[in-house]
């Protein structure tokens, strides 16, 4: 497993850094942190190469939907 961590928490969103790469989340693109926990933000895993897990909140996300989340939209069913 490579080294993880949350960086940087904003009124905006949260920064992660990856693989020696800061990459920024905004809250607008990643809603599922706007309510987050401090403690929940920063337990945060890589269980495979590309791919960061925060248990506490059931949150998969990879590296790829980060850099480019235009390609992974959000869709609500009800």
């Amino acid at each position: 497993m490579s080294r993880v961590e949350v960086s940087h928490v904003s009124p905006h969103g949260i920064w992660v850094l990856a693989d020696d790469h800061e990459h920024f989340l905004p809250y607008a693109d990643f809603p599922w942190f706007r309510q987050a926990t401090v403690g929940e933000l920063f337990h945060v895993i890589e269980p495979s190469p590309g791919h960061l897990y925060w248990p506490d909140l059931d949150v998969d996300l990879t590296i790829a939907s980060i850099e480019h989340p235009e390609d992974y939209p959000l869709v609500s069913r009800v």
